[in-house]
């Protein structure tokens, strides 16, 4: 058990990004590691040639059949359906363009439109560079296939997906801290001047919290949104700065009880999108800290 553990520790990052960025669920994904281990340990370790391969398949696999064990449980979903937030340890991984763009709210919302053959191939190719044969054992098709459903997937998310920024801590900071001033007066023009004229907020509650279920588009709407909900809340509402997705974030609170995770895409110095997790199953685990890489 010794051995299988040391190789399967330092490895624990990558497998747990890949069942993430495949299921865009820390809980799930903390299950489909647990449930791999298992089986790794049950496993030979003379007759695994290259580990990191093999528990990669091994982790996509198990992530696939929950991805689509969940397809009618999305269907069956009350409003727009947004990622778990992924709170990140100290080693926050900005330097890593690739990672921290392969995480980022953006990207796992415009994952979940793939198919999760689709999903699971572009992640593995793409973010981890495996290559097409180790994919293909990993997904159940034959290489040549997985060839044509990574051009695809790739084309995809290109023709979808934002122009994305490296996060600049400093301009960064400076933006969150006058959106969080402007929140703070409930100055809808102050709040406007932060944001882009096209911005958007997405809300995730399963109707199980009070918010939007349709995304609010435009500068002028998402600031009366937030200036009402500052005012629903009163003394007792509050956002506190965070870092989650590789990403500004902003906590909510009403008193000291978590109302919210919210994270905040910039883009030209402007907030471009607010993706606002306001479904208490999936805020149940936003303060565990944990470790991606690839």
């Amino acid at each position: 058990m010794t051995g299988h553990a040391e190789r399967f520790t330092p490895l624990r990052p990558l497998l747990f990004t890949i069942a993430y960025e495949i299921l865009g669920s820390a809980t799930e994904a903390d299950d489909v590691l647990q449930d791999s281990y298992l089986r790794w340990a049950d496993v030979d370790l003379e007759t695994v040639r290259e580990p990191k391969s093999y528990l990669a398949k091994v982790v996509t696999r198990q992530a696939l059949n929950v991805l689509r064990a969940n397809a009618r449980r999305r269907e069956d979903y009350i409003g727009p359906w947004l990622p778990e937030p992924l709170l990140l340890d100290e080693h926050d991984p900005v330097s890593d363009v690739v990672l921290a763009e392969s995480v980022s709210t953006a990207m796992l919302v415009v994952l979940e439109t793939l198919s999760p053959d689709e999903r699971a191939v572009f992640v593995l190719r793409e973010v981890f560079g495996f290559d097409y044969d180790d994919i293909a054992s990993a997904v159940g098709r034959p290489a040549p296939t997985v060839r044509q459903i990574a051009h695809r997937a790739r084309e995809h998310v290109r023709a979808r997906r934002r122009r994305f920024e490296p996060v600049d801590e400093v301009l960064s900071a400076q933006i969150t801290g006058e959106f969080l001033a402007a929140a703070a007066t409930g100055d809808v023009e102050k709040l406007m001047a932060t944001l882009a004229p096209d911005v958007a907020w997405t809300a995730d509650s399963n109707g199980k919290a009070s918010a939007a279920r349709r995304p609010v588009l435009g500068a002028e709407k998402v600031a009366r949104l937030i200036a009402g909900m500052m005012r629903g809340a009163g003394t007792r509402g509050r956002f506190e700065p965070a870092v989650y997705n590789s990403a500004p974030a902003l906590v909510l609170y009403d008193d000291d009880h978590l109302e919210g995770v919210i994270t905040v895409e910039i883009n030209d110095g402007r907030i471009t999108n607010f993706y606002a997790m306001r479904n208490p199953d999936k805020l149940a685990a936003v303060s565990v800290r944990r470790t991606i890489g690839r």
